[in-house]
């Protein structure tokens, strides 16, 4: 079996622990807001057109579009921590265009209409930039594209073709030792802050009208009335709403939908943030034109620079653990920032030297079709996405879209797709699952050992439409 290029070429263990030393355990991107305003907490009795559950992105932008859409429309948004304290202050802030978790999980799983997906993945990216132009959202959007990069040779034969880079092109683009050639696509990615995308959002929501309310977690949902009629009981533990419909937005947690809860389980990613670069650190490095990176590994990692000339490194490492729980203990994790810092300084080795200011994980929404499905429930009253497997920031306003349209009752372009109407498999109950993501996991790390090739429990993954992601 052959090393890849990260085992191949180690940094010394005390350059990395050096780089790691006085970093803090939290995301960057929630330090980085200036302000974060706090929303009260939600008591007693009331009635709402539109419950919204959870305070992320799908939250947000569900709430946003249905004030958009209804002006007159009551809409309450619950939220049982902070406003997007979860994977939308988490991220690496790259913003795609894709709802299908790219062009090959996409043409895989629906050829007869990915042309359509794909176009219409492309308007909603066009929607998100009018949308922030129009309220004037700063959260450092950036319309720079993705860079993919082969660090191997047997990578580079998958990137010939529309904008291809050679050695020495990509090279020009973002100086590293590790990179062989390269694909930039220019228009279908965007960089953007995601803690100052999460604030202004709630900012634009609650100018709209939406009520939001922090550390107001539900506990329980249920009809009033059989049929498609009646008002949905929304408890938390301090009051209850009745809603005439309800979203559900909760993403990588629990479905409030038992029998949905296995339809997602929680994968754990880990991330690095540099200091800023000073000006020759930023000048051995080049990156004039500030795309997202990401190298083709089964294991891969993505990277991007921020508004201030930090480094974002992260990816890798995928950890499931036993029973499927989200918890914040987990976004601790000392082995995979050592790997992480050690991979950083393999790509990047004029950077010894710098040192990480944070470190973080997350737990990522994994479905075993790797982009989010769509559900409703209780005679059309409550909808809810879920699953998006890493591409939630631009997805999960396509998500809104399609929920809303749901429980309006409106047949439209969405609604009539059958990655729309589809639900994927569910993950097995444990031992099952952890036994068949372990057996995954390892087999991806034994393809990048071999040239890429997959095994026969990766191929017959793929025959079933399964999947599981680095």
């Amino acid at each position: 079996m052959m090393q890849t290029v990260f085992e191949r070429q180690v940094p010394q263990k005390v350059v990395i622990q050096a780089a790691l030393a006085g970093s803090v355990n939290r995301p960057f991107w929630i330090d980085d807001v200036a302000a974060r305003p706090a929303y009260s907490t939600f008591q007693g009795t009331e009635s709402a057109d539109l419950v919204i559950v959870g305070a992320g992105y799908l939250g947000l932008w569900s709430a946003i579009l249905a004030k958009e859409r209804d002006p007159e429309r009551s809409v309450m948004l619950l939220e049982g921590r902070r406003v997007g304290w979860a994977a939308s202050s988490r991220n690496g802030g790259f913003c795609e265009a894709s709802i299908t978790h790219g062009a090959e999980n996409g043409l895989k799983r629906w050829p007869e209409e990915y042309a359509q997906l794909e176009a219409l993945g492309m308007q909603n990216l066009a929607e998100i930039e009018a949308t922030i132009k129009r309220y004037g959202i700063d959260c450092d959007f950036e319309r720079s594209g993705v860079l993919v990069v082969a660090v191997e040779p047997y990578q580079d034969e998958q990137l010939r073709g529309a904008g291809y880079l050679s050695l020495e092109q990509v090279r020009a683009e973002v100086a590293s030792p590790t990179f062989l050639s390269g694909q930039w696509e220019r228009d279908s990615t965007a960089m953007l802050h995601p803690g100052k995308l999460v604030v202004e959002l709630a900012r634009v929501a609650v100018e709209l009208g939406v009520r939001i309310f922090e550390q107001s977690a539900v506990t329980g949902l249920k009809s009033r009335a059989r049929g498609g009629e009646g008002p949905m009981q929304v408890r938390t533990a301090m009051g209850e709403v009745m809603a005439k419909r309800v979203i559900l937005a909760t993403n990588v947690f629990p479905s409030v939908l038992k029998r949905y809860r296995w339809h997602t389980v929680p994968v754990y990613d880990y991330v690095l943030m540099t200091e800023p670069l000073t000006p020759e650190q930023l000048a051995s490095v080049g990156w004039r034109h500030r795309q997202g990176i990401a190298d083709m590994g089964n294991q891969f990692h993505y990277y991007r620079i921020t508004r201030d000339q930090r480094i974002l490194f992260g990816g890798y490492d995928a950890v499931y653990r036993f029973g499927g729980k989200v918890a914040d203990r987990h976004d601790d994790r000392p082995a995979s920032f050592e790997r992480l810092a050690s991979h950083f300084l393999t790509t990047f080795p004029q950077l010894e030297g710098v040192r990480f200011s944070h470190r973080w994980g997350g737990a990522i929404d994994t479905s075993t079709r790797f982009c989010a499905f769509y559900t409703l429930s209780y005679g059309g009253r409550v909808a809810s996405a879920a699953g998006f497997t890493g591409l939630g920031v631009g997805a999960t306003r396509f998500a809104a879209n399609v929920l809303l349209d749901k429980i309006e009752g409106l047949d439209t372009e969405r609604t009539r797709l059958r990655m729309v109407k589809a639900l994927p498999l569910p993950f097995p109950p444990e031992p099952l699952t952890y036994v068949a993501v372990q057996a995954a996991r390892w087999s991806l790390n034994r393809a990048d050992h071999n040239l890429g090739r997959r095994n026969l429990l990766l191929r017959a993954m793929d025959t079933l439409g399964l999947g599981f992601d680095s």
